[in-house]
């Protein structure tokens, strides 16, 4: 096949086959569907289409999805977009698994989706469904786009074949030698059938075509044995709508080079402006005793066409019929013209199934991970409710160290490596992105794991800063702070930068975040590789499964963390800066002071291994991550120091200003 001339301004060309005639449409998603993907740029497919509506291919062009980029392998990419073929507009496709498991009885059709990449998948495959059926309405307006009638089977009526012809379930077409005679005068072939001109009234073609797909109306016709041979091919093939073709005239129905089970070579069809592609069913035909006797001498035929590609019995269609005269002996010229005749079975013998609608992808997303989201948004209601009502008693716990380490092992395992709900900068830029071109913001609900995570980071802005994502929330820095343990379990020296170096380098993650961000802008197609400071991909996403130089960077960020204290999350970390910035919202000093505190007592500010308290005592918000530290200090009475002195009737001496 070849591409023909190009059709509209949005990239839909002509498909043509070998002779040189359209066979179909060939389009590109991108320019009718620029669904955003998780990056803020739309996945791009190429799309060929038949003129039947279905689809001949479809291949990814470009992408620009995080997870593919350099995560999971391309090749899934790739390969999902294989199960198209042989599918079309008319299937009800889906992306996923059957709700509630089975298929039995369902007008959907799935399509397997990539474990950790379903949300870009569901993004590209409502880009294909947006952009083919754009075609389909445009181009192709007699293909269905919903599910075709079927027979009824569990209806029942008695019909004989004075019925079936009385109510035109059986149509007959008559053309005498006259006509055909009339139609090829005045060409080569006008001399060419001797016996049109010696009997011009006798029939040339004597046609019945009678739709046996009811089965009330495949028994008023066939034997018991050709019935039961009917029915079962159908069981087989369930998608299939047979029709019985007897021909009692001169012409037949096929020629001699006519191969069983393939295309009639004399016959056609057509309905609403688009062919039928009829194929023989290859079955005995053996017709009920109380048919006319010359039906039983007549060529029979049945055809079958496949309903999902639109073609409703209950509608009229058009049988189309060359009619072929030779001329010549010795390597002939043939000419033909084509008879039509029309032909429609009534509604009663036919069920319609329920239009389905296909859920949207955010509800199917939500029912797929339905169990994760219940176990997720238990978990968040406890801690947010533990943090906002229960903090002091909970710093003050005994246990409080083991609880906490237990709350990141969760997050660690349930959050990050099982529920992928490892949040990243990605999401901001990609926002950002949206913001800046216009678009939609769907492709955030193609995620509602992560999503859920966000709204929670966004009220803990409110009460609390960037403490609630980055000390309790995030599954990268939970690891970090695993990995500080083991190495004061090993007593490993550890490194504490100076308070000057300290101070410059929190700025570092800021200048981090401005580079990406000046990206996002100038150099948009490098944005990927440039978020890829954020090693979560590679421990949280992947779980270590790439190549060696990201695995390499990610282990090397949590060797660092067992001798300096978080440093990828205090100092480098581009969604940390996003973090601090939108814990400007926050609404209070939830960390209690004292007049005291850093005047002249200093415990807190030792203790804390964020260094977000100052010398002066103030907490400093945008580098607190929530560790309970100093609030576990200000409770206790054996470890606060003004509590300790003021228990001994003695007062800590405030310098003088």
């Amino acid at each position: 096949m070849s591409l023909g001339e190009k059709i509209n301004d949005k990239g839909v060309w002509q498909l043509l086959n070998s002779g040189g005639a359209e066979a179909g449409y060939v389009f590109e998603t991108e320019p009718m569907a620029p669904l955003p993907g998780f990056s803020g740029a739309a996945i791009n497919v190429l799309v060929v289409l038949d003129l039947d509506g279905r689809f001949l291919d479809a291949q990814l062009i470009s992408h620009n999805e995080p997870i593919f980029v350099s995560g999971l392998p391309e090749k899934l990419f790739y390969d999902f977009f294989k199960q198209y073929r042989g599918h079309s507009i008319s299937d009800t496709l889906v992306v996923g698994s059957p709700y509630g498991g089975g298929t039995e009885g369902s007008a959907l059709v799935y399509l397997d989706g990539v474990t950790k990449g379903t949300a870009s998948v569901r993004i590209a495959h409502e880009s294909i469904l947006a952009a083919a059926l754009q075609v389909a309405r445009e181009k192709m307006g007699g293909i269905s786009s919903g599910p075709p009638a079927y027979p009824d089977r569990s209806y029942e009526e008695d019909l004989t074949w004075d019925d079936l012809v009385s109510q035109g379930i059986a149509a007959r077409k008559i053309i005498p030698n006259a006509e055909i005679d009339a139609a090829f005068a005045d060409t080569l072939w006008e001399d060419d059938d001797p016996e049109a001109k010696d009997a011009p009234d006798e029939p040339y073609l004597d046609l019945w075509i009678v739709d046996i797909g009811a089965p009330s109306i495949a028994r008023a016709v066939l034997s018991e044995s050709s019935y039961a041979e009917l029915q079962d091919f159908l069981e087989i093939s369930d998608t299939d709508e047979p029709v019985l073709l007897i021909e009692t005239g001169r012409h037949g129905l096929v020629t001699e080079n006519f191969v069983r089970n393939t295309a009639p070579n004399l016959i056609s069809a057509e309905q609403g402006g688009f062919p039928i592609a009829f194929r023989d069913s290859d079955i005995y035909i053996d017709l009920n005793d109380t048919l006319p006797e010359t039906l039983h001498s007549g060529a029979a035929l049945i055809l079958r066409t496949d309903r999902r590609l639109g073609f409703d019995p209950t509608a009229e269609w058009t049988l189309k019929i060359d009619a072929l005269r030779a001329h010549g002996s010795f390597q002939p010229e043939i000419g033909s013209i084509t008879v039509e005749t029309t032909h429609v079975t009534p509604e009663r013998f036919y069920a319609r199934p329920e239009v389905i609608k296909p859920a949207p992808p955010w509800m199917d997303a939500i029912r797929n991970r339905a169990t994760d989201l219940i176990i997720l948004a238990g978990f968040l209601l406890a801690l947010t409710a533990w943090l906002l009502f229960g903090m002091n008693p909970l710093a003050g716990h005994r246990f409080f160290a083991s609880v906490r380490l237990s709350i990141l092992a969760f997050v660690t395992v349930f959050l990050g490596w099982w529920g992928q709900g490892q949040l990243s900068i990605a999401t901001p830029l990609a926002v950002a992105r949206t913001a800046l071109e216009g678009g939609s913001y769907a492709f955030l609900l193609y995620d509602p794991f992560s999503l859920v995570i966000w709204g929670v980071t966004l009220l803990g802005f409110v009460l609390w800063g960037r403490g609630m994502f980055c000390g309790w929330l995030c599954p990268f820095g939970a690891l970090q702070e695993f990995a500080h343990h083991l190495g004061r379990m090993l007593r490993l020296p550890q490194i504490e930068p100076s308070e000057l170096w300290h101070t410059r380098l929190i700025w570092l993650k800021y200048l981090v975040l401005a580079g990406l961000i000046i990206l996002l802008f100038r150099a948009p197609a490098a944005l990927d590789k440039a978020i890829e400071v954020e090693p979560f991909k590679t421990a949280i996403t992947t779980v270590f499964i790439r190549e060696w130089y990201y695995v390499a960077y990610a282990v090397g960020l949590l060797l660092l963390s067992m001798v300096l204290f978080k440093g990828f999350c205090r100092y480098v970390c581009p969604l940390g800066a996003v973090m601090a910035i939108g814990g400007l919202l926050r609404g209070r000093d939830w960390i209690a002071r004292r007049a005291e505190c850093g005047s002249p007592c200093q415990l807190c500010k030792v203790k804390c291994n964020y260094g977000a308290i100052k010398k002066t005592g103030k907490i400093q918000y945008s580098e607190c991550f929530q560790c309970l530290d100093c609030v576990t200090i200000h409770d206790d009475e054996k470890r606060c120091v003004p509590l300790i002195l003021a228990a001994r009737g003695r007062k800590l001496e405030v310098p003088a200003e």
